[in-house]
């Protein structure tokens, strides 16, 4: 489970917005599905995640038919505040979305895209354990409108899914992605790097066994040791030892070189992905999560979900069973909400955008920190002509292993 939910003013029973917030029918919007169920904690994992240990009788069977009475809310609230804009992009997403049965992730999509519409070419992505996807599964989903299939493959080596606690087996992998393939789903997967005793070998040999899959996409995050986690504890203990920062950056770098090599580009700092294929042909990119850094607005359901409309922020409450009970006395289940000033705005943008090979416009730094861009410049972490010629920040490769630097220096 994660740490304290933010602080923030109280939400109101109803969810209504404050008055003054409308949002713009030019914006896109997107939903997002939180589905808190896991059968293992993984020890590195502080996402809003309950094993069947942990409901404290939220049930399972009855979560869709749950997160429905927040989709019904949101669209009263919605409804009331301006016009309601169809879904540019859906995201189930977890814990483990197909610990579920397929029928109800189905049920789910389709409660949300009845209340709210869904726009041509729409992105609907959820996430799997590789132990879970079958063809069965996946046909259901597909059925449904699901169109991309987000896999958690972690790792190709044994001993580096056992230090991460994850509980899957590696041939696995490829028995989702061939029947995600074999159903027209575009396909992502998920690495992890720097676990307690992986090599710079065994991350190569992830990166090959990713790349034998021929995904649309790839995700290499490194790994961080997020308080709380068990994981954090083996460290403070001395059982394993913490990430190495050299050799982290060794294994970007890698990756960067061997993605890049196989025909994926860089579009965000830890996600690589193929061109689209043909004219005509939808990009790889995960669109929700671009939504995200872009600053779009979404309504995340579920408990612990957090959502963003119109500049207004809000978070749920963390709990399955104290989500359901709210939503079944008829009120929000939402736990607090802000309105970040301006100040805040321009640190999130600066944060998410510069991240993005896109870049983030100059004209969007504060005048007193745009002097900085030639110092960036001049340490190699900020690319010239991007600068110059376009008048965005783009990061290189050396920037983009120091991008919190890079933030640091726009905005502290």
């Amino acid at each position: 489970m994660t740490g304290p939910l933010p602080l923030g003013d109280p939400a109101p029973p109803d969810g209504r917005l404050p008055a003054g917030i409308v949002p713009d029918p030019s914006t896109p919007f997107s939903a997002y599905l939180h589905v808190p169920f896991c059968r293992v904690r993984c020890g590195y994992c502080d996402f809003n995640t309950y094993t069947a240990t942990e409901l404290r009788g939220a049930r399972q069977d009855e979560y869709a038919d749950t997160l429905g009475l927040e989709i019904e809310l949101a669209r009263r609230v919605l409804a009331e505040a301006g016009p309601l804009r169809p879904l540019d992009t859906i995201f189930f997403g977890g814990g483990t979305p197909t610990l579920l049965p397929a029928g109800d992730l189905a049920r789910m999509l389709r409660t949300v895209t009845d209340a709210f519409g869904i726009r041509d070419g729409a992105e609907v992505t959820v996430e799997a354990n590789p132990d879970t996807v079958t063809a069965e599964v996946v046909d259901t989903l597909v059925d449904a409108g699901v169109n991309r299939l987000s896999i958690g493959m972690q790792s190709a080596v044994p001993h580096v899914l056992a230090a991460l606690d994850r509980t899957h087996r590696p041939e696995n992998v490829a028995t989702a992605v061939r029947a995600a393939r074999d159903a027209g789903l575009d396909v992502s997967v998920d690495l992890i790097y720097g676990a307690p005793g992986e090599s710079l070998d065994d991350w190569e040999r992830s990166l090959d066994a990713a790349l034998e899959l021929e995904p649309d996409h790839i995700s290499a995050y490194a790994l961080i040791i997020e308080d709380g986690t068990k994981l954090a504890r083996q460290i403070r203990r001395g059982e394993v030892a913490a990430p190495d920062d050299d050799l982290q950056a060794d294994m970007y770098e890698l990756a960067d070189r061997r993605l890049s090599d196989a025909g994926f580009s860089w579009y965000e700092v830890s996600n690589w992905a193929r061109p689209a294929a043909g004219p005509a042909g939808r990009p790889h990119e995960s669109r929700h999560n671009l939504a995200y850094w872009r600053g779009h607005d979404w309504w995340g359901f579920g408990p612990g979900a957090h959502s963003h409309v119109a500049g207004l922020r809000w978070w749920n409450v963390k709990h399955p069973a104290a989500y359901s009970q709210r939503l079944a006395r008829g009120e929000s289940p939402a736990a607090g909400r802000e309105q970040p000033d301006a100040g805040a705005r321009t640190l999130e943008r600066v944060l998410l955008q510069s991240r993005l090979a896109e870049g983030l416009p100059i004209d969007g730094i504060a005048e007193s920190h745009r002097g900085r861009v030639a110092e960036l410049i001049s340490d190699g972490l900020v690319d010239a002509a991007s600068a110059l010629r376009d008048r965005r920040v783009r990061l290189t490769l050396r920037g983009r292993l120091l991008a919190d630097a890079v933030v640091r220096a726009l905005t502290e």
